[in-house]
């Protein structure tokens, strides 16, 4: 499943009725959160100040992305991209669960443990940091293509899908991620809380609101 398809409008009307109803939450919800602490305490305790930054640099992104895609959803009537409550303990918003936001927390955290030292080494002539973000991208892309054949995941427009997916969404998500943590302190309190103040305040706004 490469693109969207309109027949699943339905499965998406359905999962905008439960954006943020606790009808299916359970237990699971409080262990991956304590998943998750875990791994950025260990991060912590190990001073491993570049990683952090890389998994939060591409989580302000994510989160970015997911009130767009709400906003989108009200102003359009569909996401480009729909959880469904089945998936799910919680759905945070209307394109994202509570397991889906918790892997992005990590996300790129984990994966920037992959990446060579030198910021500048180059591969088959590309920079490191732009291959393994388009790599990873392309990865999670595919792993996409999957879960939007499941009942899971809903893509509805026919022009949305893999390939849109790629190259608007996760090369963002992983340049923040691997590029992010090369540059100064300064920069990266920035760009990370310059965007979390911008979510906050988005979400702050545009909850009450019932837009999102």
């Amino acid at each position: 499943m490469w693109f969207g398809d309109n027949i699943l409008k339905p499965a998406a009307d359905a999962a905008k009725l439960a954006v943020r109803s606790v009808d299916n939450f359970n237990w699971t919800f409080i262990f991956i959160f304590t998943v998750v602490v875990a791994i950025y305490a260990n991060e912590v305790k190990n001073k491993n100040w570049k990683g952090i930054a890389a998994g939060l640099a591409l989580y302000m992104v994510h989160w970015f992305y997911e009130i767009m895609n709400a906003v989108i959803c009200a102003a359009s009537g569909y996401a480009l991209w729909t959880v469904s409550p089945e998936s799910t303990s919680f759905i945070l918003l209307i394109g994202v669960s509570w397991e889906l936001s918790m892997m992005f927390a990590v996300a790129g955290l984990i994966m920037g443990k992959l990446l060579p030292d030198d910021p500048k080494k180059k591969i088959l002539g590309i920079n490191n940091r732009w291959l393994f973000a388009i790599g990873n991208a392309a990865f999670f892309s595919l792993f996409e293509i999957f879960l939007a054949s499941t009942p899971a995941f809903i893509w509805v427009y026919p022009w949305w899908g893999a390939i849109p997916v790629f190259i608007t969404t996760y090369i963002p998500f992983f340049l923040a991620a691997f590029l992010v943590p090369d540059q100064k302190p300064k920069f990266q309190k920035i760009f990370i809380g310059g965007l979390a103040g911008l979510n906050a305040l988005l979400l702050a706004i545009l909850i009450p609101l019932g837009i999102i």
